[in-house]
């Protein structure tokens, strides 16, 4: 099994209208080891869209991005990262490409958000999204390990947030600004902390 653990960086928070500028992503083996990494910026043809809150989130200026692939440069350039790294070569055919991305299971932090503005992202080039909806998500493994550590007892996060759980498992942030690749593997990061309770649980029937 590999995991697929990605982030996003967008002008603002409203799929459609708001774009992606930067894609972030990490592979893993079942072990949670990094296989490869992935980072790309991305221009954004509505340039309307930038928002002030999320440029001072990420800080990709519209000078930073000029020279940024398109949308559809930076989603084939993601595709192609992820099928090279499943399949383990570059030597691969065009037919392989859905069945090794639907082998991947995504990951994220609040995945379900970050994975419904690439489906618009998809939307908007008119290709079909090709990735797995098999998911696994930061924010809920965390809501219900820590309802496990309250019932035994055990000190648990301040918050959800990618920050708060981060803080929680030892995990520093490198800078002040976001990263999707550094929150990508901050994530990975944080759910390799969470599946390492799995064995210190028992499961009583009665």
């Amino acid at each position: 099994m590999n995991y697929l653990v990605f982030d996003l960086e967008m002008t603002g928070t409203e799929p459609g209208w708001h774009e992606i500028v930067q894609i972030g992503a990490a592979i893993y083996d079942e072990n949670w080891e990094k296989k490869s990494s992935f980072l790309t910026n991305v221009y954004p043809e509505n340039e309307e869209s930038f928002s002030l809150p999320a440029l001072e989130v990420h800080g990709l200026t519209l000078d930073i991005l000029d020279e940024a692939p398109m949308l559809h440069e930076a989603i084939e350039a993601f595709e192609n990262w992820a099928v090279t790294t499943v399949l383990g070569h570059k030597k691969w055919q065009e037919h392989q490409k859905p069945g090794a991305l639907k082998r991947l299971v995504v990951c994220g932090q609040s995945v379900h958000y970050d994975i419904n503005f690439l489906r618009f992202a998809y939307m908007d080039l008119k290709q079909p999204y090709p990735f797995s909806f098999k998911t696994i998500d930061l924010y809920q493994q965390a809501y219900f390990l820590f309802r496990l550590l309250r019932e035994n007892g055990q000190p648990t996060s301040k918050g959800l947030s990618l920050g708060a759980l981060s803080e929680y498992f030892g995990l520093q942030r490198e800078g002040d600004m976001h990263n999707a690749l550094e929150d990508a593997e901050l994530t990975a990061a944080c759910l390799k902390e969470v599946f390492n309770y799995l064995p210190k649980f028992k499961y009583d029937p009665a």
